[in-house]
């Protein structure tokens, strides 16, 4: 019995491992390990292999500027409402200083006192003139006549200057002549400028702009002094220096003897106080037709009797 059983079959015995023979090692390497078949040999190439460093890392997101926090102090609340205190101090202020404006702009325009900025011409601005702002809109019609009519006559003295030194310099009158007539064509100028202006137009424009009669009549006694130095100019009569110091009618016709380009200039001189004249003509009766229309004549007349009598007494 003894010998039946001898080896006894729960002895653990020591493994033996196959793969300890170097031999046994390399032909199980050189087998293939991969149990997917066929399908798993083809698609092996085509997985990507992971980097032996590890995965690239993710490019950095960028910075949206709505997802910033932003540190408010505690202080702005109060700081903002003092801001929004002072804007409104402010806007109170200028509110007033425009009611004080306003109120000084209606005080004076009850007491006839009249505030000009001065916009014209625009260059160079000196004078004040502004006929849409300060004509009524029934009257702009005749102002812009007037205003042209003065227009005019700065054109015409301006021009006979032109032929006169022309005149001169070319020698077409004599030479005690040419510088007088010279020095006259000078002086219309000086005289004309400034007086045409402060004689006639601003008058008419103040008389537009007021309604006042006494404007008016400061107007018609220059304006009808303005038509007559038109004439005279336009025929220009040998009176002082033979008539050449103006470019008229009756020089021009001399000069042309002498002189055709001269008397070109001449010619058209006497043309522009021509025109001058006609165009003066106009506004004086259409200045005089709404002067009667509208009662200021019969104003006048009152207003003229009221000043004699205090001045009687």
């Amino acid at each position: 019995m003894a010998g039946r059983y001898d080896s006894n079959p729960f002895d653990v015995e020591d493994e033996v491992n196959p793969f300890s023979d170097p031999v046994v090692r390399a032909q199980a390497a050189n087998k293939n390990t991969n149990y997917g078949g066929s399908y798993y040999d083809k698609q092996q190439n085509s997985v990507p292999q992971a980097n032996s460093r590890g995965l690239s890392p993710l490019p950095p997101e960028p910075l949206n500027a709505s997802d910033a926090t932003v540190d408010i102090p505690l202080g702005g609340a109060k700081e903002l409402k003092k801001k929004e205190r002072e804007l409104k101090q402010r806007e109170d202020e200028l509110r007033k200083k425009e009611q004080e404006l306003k109120r000084r702009e209606e005080a004076a325009a009850r007491a006839g006192i009249l505030i000009e900025d001065k916009n014209w011409p625009p260059f160079l601005p000196f004078l004040h003139h502004d006929i849409p702002r300060d004509i009524p809109l029934h009257l702009q019609r005749i102002q812009y006549f007037a205003y042209a009519s003065w227009l005019g006559m700065l054109l015409c003295l301006t021009w006979n200057f032109i032929a006169v030194t022309a005149a001169w310099a070319k020698g077409s009158v004599t030479a005690a002549y040419g510088v007088q007539i010279w020095f006259l064509a000078i002086i219309y100028i000086l005289a004309g400028f400034p007086g045409s202006y402060f004689l006639w137009y601003r008058p008419v424009y103040r008389a537009m702009r007021t309604e006042s009669a006494l404007k008016f009549g400061w107007f018609f006694i220059f304006y009808v002094l303005h038509i007559a130095f038109c004439t005279l100019a336009a025929v220009a009569p040998p009176i002082v220096f033979k008539g050449k110091s103006l470019a008229g009618i009756l020089p021009t016709l001399s000069i042309f003897g002498d002189s055709t380009v001269i008397g070109i200039l001449y010619m058209i001189g006497f043309i522009l106080f021509t025109l001058e004249v006609l165009l003066s003509v106009y506004v004086l009766t259409e200045v005089y037709s709404y002067f009667r229309g509208s009662g200021k004549a019969a104003e006048m007349k009152r207003q003229a009797a009221q000043g004699a009598l205090r001045a009687a007494i």
